[in-house]
């Protein structure tokens, strides 16, 4: 009877647990089912100044965001070409992308992610407040890179649990320089236009090619 027992309550326990390799797949998945999305993000980098701005995805890999912080400022990528508009300095970056440009928070991106990052819980699947004084509850996964090519050393990906998106994701470089992008106001699946990711920039702006690899 003991052995019975035993065996109910393991059984019943392991039930329960969800590993957060298999958690951070439901999330890929969950993503993997959406063909777009807008969103508001901010965006802070180390020490600086914040960033706003509302970020557009569409299915396969085209990406939007138009800042309001600093304000005309954009970054568009139509899974070819990547295009940065800086206002204040009047230039047009361009860059053609080989391979994947997929973003942290698409379900390109999310399955990169799980094929280089070891995932873990944090402190657990139990969820806890977005930050200090925040009521809204998220799961907390750390990703540490499996090779040094990455970019990234580690991630920390904040999930709410009851709708499967992505708050916040920080992410460290090697150098200990951090990359904190928040998500909230998701709209999900409402249709957008490929128009919305065709970008005509201001004539009088300088244009720079290639500009990843320019000296």
């Amino acid at each position: 009877m003991l052995a019975v027992l035993a065996a109910f309550v393991s059984a019943s326990f392991s039930q329960s647990i969800l590993t957060a390799s298999e958690f951070f797949k439901s999330v890929s998945d969950f993503y993997g089912t959406i063909q777009d999305y807008e969103a508001d993000t901010d965006i802070l980098v180390g020490s600086g100044g914040a960033m706003r701005g509302k970020v557009s995805f569409k299915r396969p890999e085209m990406l939007r965001i138009d800042f309001s912080q600093p304000d005309g400022q954009t970054i568009l990528f139509n899974g070819e070409t990547l295009v940065i508009y800086l206002p204040g300095s009047s230039a047009i970056l361009q860059q053609t992308v080989s391979g994947s440009g997929a973003a942290a928070a698409t379900p390109e991106g999310l399955s990169l992610m799980r094929r280089y990052y070891t995932v873990a819980y944090e402190s657990g699947q139990t969820p806890v407040p977005l930050d200090e004084d925040s009521d809204e509850m998220v799961v907390n996964l750390i990703l540490r890179r499996r090779s040094a090519s990455e970019a990234f050393s580690r991630m920390l990906v904040s999930v709410d649990p009851a709708t499967l998106l992505i708050r916040r994701i920080v992410a460290t470089t090697p150098a200990d320089l951090d990359y904190v992008f928040y998500f909230s106001n998701y709209s999900l699946n409402t249709g957008i236009s490929e128009q919305r990711f065709i970008y005509d920039p201001p004539s009088s702006a300088n244009n720079y090619n290639n500009f990843l690899f320019s000296e």
